[in-house]
């Protein structure tokens, strides 16, 4: 009787042990992977690696959650930046809709080129052209409107090429970035050179973002009384310019802490992920690539929009992770968006 009930308790014991094994085996496949629309391979396993090492308590890189800050740019690292920033779309769309209030447009440039669709003249003006249009369509109304018009815009303008809104044409790869960060602790940031209130209009919704959280260049604002109440009206004055060398002063005015993640894409981010590398402990620094022609652009040292030159050579020469978009995203737009 002791022999078969050691044996049948011997037994049971065994397959209680490999019932539990094969629950925990199951238990462990179950987890869902955080970043599904990225490729297996060194660059997601990177990622996954940094934010293990930063977030595990015991770990020698561990990082209080308080000093858990992100910091992101924008155009060409969230969202589609080809073949114009899309809020230059935006300015550009507001000469034509205010056209009939300006008839001296019609013969000064770079409006007049504008108007008649010579866009081949409007680039070749570079960047003193863009400000001036960019100031002549962000001015002289109250902040409210300005939002109120973005707004709108948004809602109806569509991509030249995708023929999809704006806000469709976010990168899911890097919205799961996002999501994976904050599930871990961090508190993440835009950081871009685009007009700060122009994404504000839509950074919450799209990519969960509040609003206090968008660093980005800013124009000055004036308080004054219309029809007995409080406005700030936007003025045609650049108070702060958020790229290249303002990255960083923009992330020590606005947020006072130095990033340990920052992503970026172009030339513009290069002094980002230089002052977020200088810090102490482990630190990730990464660059967006367009390298698929296919799904979205190709494009980096000759480019005039997102032009990638100094920055690759310095992430190829520091280590700093390069996302080879065609190699390392599985897609690129929101399932059901305007993937090819």
């Amino acid at each position: 009787m002791l022999n078969r009930f050691s044996r049948r308790t011997f037994l049971a014991a065994l397959l209680t042990l490999g019932l539990f094994g094969f629950t925990s085996i199951q238990a462990r496949a179950a987890v869902p992977d955080p970043l599904p629309s990225w490729n297996d391979g060194h660059t997601k396993q990177s990622i996954v690696d940094f934010v293990t090492a930063v977030t595990k308590e015991g770990s020698p890189d561990y990082v209080k959650p308080a000093e858990r800050i992100a910091t992101i740019d924008n155009d060409g690292t969230l969202w589609v930046e080809q073949p114009i920033y899309t809020q230059f779309a935006f300015a550009i769309d507001r000469v034509k809709a205010t056209a009939g209030k300006h008839p001296e447009w019609a013969t000064q440039e770079p409006f007049k080129s504008i108007l008649v669709g010579n866009m081949s003249a409007v680039a070749a003006m570079g960047e003193k052209g863009m400000v001036e249009i960019v100031e002549a369509t962000h001015s002289g109304m109250s902040t409210t409107d300005f939002d109120k018009e973005v707004k709108e815009w948004l809602a109806t303008a569509k991509h030249p090429r995708f023929k999809v809104p704006y806000t469709d044409l976010v990168y899911q790869p890097m919205i799961e970035l996002l999501d994976y960060l904050r599930a871990n602790g961090f508190k993440t940031f835009i950081v871009s050179g685009g007009g700060v209130e122009f994404m504000r209009n839509f950074a919450d919704k799209t990519y969960g973002i509040p609003p206090e959280q968008v660093i980005g260049s800013a124009g000055v604002t004036q308080y004054q009384m219309w029809d007995a109440s409080p406005v700030l009206i936007k003025m045609p004055k650049v108070l702060f310019v958020d790229d290249g060398p303002g990255k960083p002063a923009g992330i020590n005015h606005f947020i006072g802490r130095r990033p340990i993640f920052a992503f970026g894409n172009s030339d513009g981010d290069k002094e980002m992920l230089e002052w977020t590398a200088a810090g102490d402990g482990l630190r990730y620094m990464g660059l967006v690539h367009h390298t698929d022609a296919v799904r979205e652009y190709a494009y980096d040292r000759n480019s005039t929009v997102g032009k990638l030159d100094k920055a690759l050579d310095e992430a190829n020469a520091k280590g700093w992770t390069v996302v080879d978009m065609k190699g390392d995203w599985k897609t690129i737009f929101p399932p059901a968006k305007a993937n090819p």
